[in-house]
């Protein structure tokens, strides 16, 4: 419910006129005698939308780590192994695959173009992977590897806005912030959904891909660094003491509260509850966000660097930030658009570069969180926004470094912990990778099944905007079962 909403439908005509004449009255007599007649009311704690609250039924997941790679790494060349691809590498593609169909930046007939990676089995489960991910071969058996994603969009921010938010235009709630806005926060002193940026690059959408749209402002993602102040602005001011802003705050509080007694609206009390939490942070976050204080095995089972900021770092800050009771960790990497277009964009060299910053860290959350009994009640999700073509991208087809155009048909996203199925191959693609031919799952979908390992009700999940019940996955979407353990 739209607490703003839910507050109007207490006030009626009669309570209307009844109170505007006593504000009015109150104003006169106040002028009349000399004397302050609107003293603050006693007794008003502020509800705190940050609490703790129960989902629709009992979930699997109790917090989430996404693992969001910016770009879209190129589902071909790791996770869907296609043979025949390979022995038609060089040729023309054939019609029926390209005929209507717009691509970012190819045109006309292009080629086929097989992995040049090496593909093996790993694990009891016999999952395939490529070479560039050699430290994931090792966790092969807690991956769900979904081969048959899809989604509507075919450009990078309309793309990661509709996985992230539920619509390719900015303005609407974040994933993170809707699981904020179910579930509250286990922890009071740490806000309920931060974002890590490893690669020093906001996200295609932007702040909106972890952004709170029309909810609450309260219920957005606040972005920390991994190096320098854990969070900007959290410090005290110079010559400004903690007393100073304790006194500070309480005063700003009566005034807030004053407000929030006459008007009802949501983003008075969240900033009361914003204000507070920055006061709480100032203690909780530097230490949490200290990955110095890790064992020096830990520190490397990730290949992290305290003081330095990385993807790998931003790893171990999530395991941190989750066993503190955070919701909602995003990560953000940026570098995973391997269009060919220089050297570090090969799906050879580049590629293999490029993993070695990812491939070590996510092995090691996994194994971190299993070794900690925190990975079934943890989901994690690895993947980009959409996937890449089986052909050669068109501005450089005719060089020597190999690349891919984006593909929005079918694609792949891990899944791993939270009450989902370890070692699962879920879904299929035709021998050549153009099409899901086997239990396809929409970008909605992922959505609807992410909420029910939280205990949500993807379709009752919901906040009234603008005259009608808004919820993450639009009017879409339905949860996949398969890949649910």
């Amino acid at each position: 419910m739209n607490p703003y909403l839910d507050s109007l439908r207490h006030t009626t005509r009669r309570h209307f006129l009844k109170e505007s004449a006593a504000g009015l009255g109150a104003i006169a007599l106040s002028a009349l005698l000399g004397r302050n007649a609107m003293a603050a009311p006693t007794g008003m704690a502020a509800v705190n939308p940050l609490a703790a609250r129960l989902p629709h039924f009992a979930p699997k997941a109790k917090r989430v780590i996404y693992l969001h790679l910016t770009g879209s790494p190129p589902n071909l060349d790791l996770f869907d192994y296609k043979p025949e691809l390979v022995k038609r590498d060089g040729q023309d593609c054939p019609d029926e695959f390209i005929k209507g169909k717009k691509f970012a930046f190819t045109a006309g007939k292009p080629k086929l173009m097989g992995s040049p990676r090496t593909f093996a089995q790993y694990g009891k489960s016999g999952q395939w992977m490529s070479d560039a991910i050699p430290h994931l071969h090792t966790v092969a058996d807690e991956l769900c590897i979904i081969h048959s994603m899809n989604t509507d969009q075919f450009n990078h921010a309309p793309a990661e806005l509709l996985l992230l938010s539920g619509s390719p235009r900015p303005g609407r709630p974040s994933m993170g912030s809707w699981v904020t806005y179910g579930l509250g926060t286990e922890n009071q002193n740490l806000p309920g959904f931060v974002v890590l940026i490893s690669s020093g690059v906001q996200p295609n959408g932007g702040k909106n891909s972890y952004g709170s749209g029309f909810l609450p402002s309260v219920f957005q993602g606040v972005q920390c660094r991994s190096k320098g102040d854990p969070v900007l602005y959290v410090s005290d001011p110079a010559g400004f003491t903690r007393d100073l802003r304790r006194e500070s705050l309480d005063a700003l509080q009566v005034l807030n509260e004053l407000q929030a007694s006459e008007l009802g609206h949501p983003e008075t009390r969240t900033r009361i509850a914003q204000y507070e939490l920055a006061y709480r942070m100032q203690m909780s976050v530097p230490e949490v966000m200290d990955i110095s204080r890790e064992t020096p095995a830990t520190i490397a089972s990730y290949g992290a660097q305290p003081g330095e900021s990385s993807f790998a770092n931003n790893c171990l800050l999530a395991r941190r930030l989750v066993e503190q009771g955070v919701r909602f960790v995003q990560l953000f990497d940026w570098g995973w658009d391997f269009h060919g277009t220089s050297e570090r964009e090969d799906i050879r060299d580049g590629l293999t570069k490029k993993c070695r910053t990812m491939d070590q860290p996510v092995a090691a959350l996994i194994n971190d969180l299993r070794q900690r009994g925190l990975l079934d009640e943890t989901l994690i999700v690895l993947g980009g926004e959409f996937g890449r073509t089986p052909f050669r991208e068109g501005r450089t087809s005719a060089g020597e470094i190999l690349g891919r155009d984006h593909y929005p048909d079918c694609y792949t996203m891990v899944l791993a912990g939270g009450g989902i199925k370890g070692g699962l191959s879920y879904g299929e693609t035709d021998e050549l990778g153009f099409n899901v031919v086997r239990d396809k799952v929409h970008v909605h979908d992922l959505q609807a099944t992410l909420l029910h390992q939280l205990g949500f009700s993807h379709e009752r999940l919901t906040f009234r905007f603008e005259g009608r019940n808004y919820r993450l996955t639009d009017v879409h979407g339905s949860v996949v079962k398969g890949v649910i353990s």
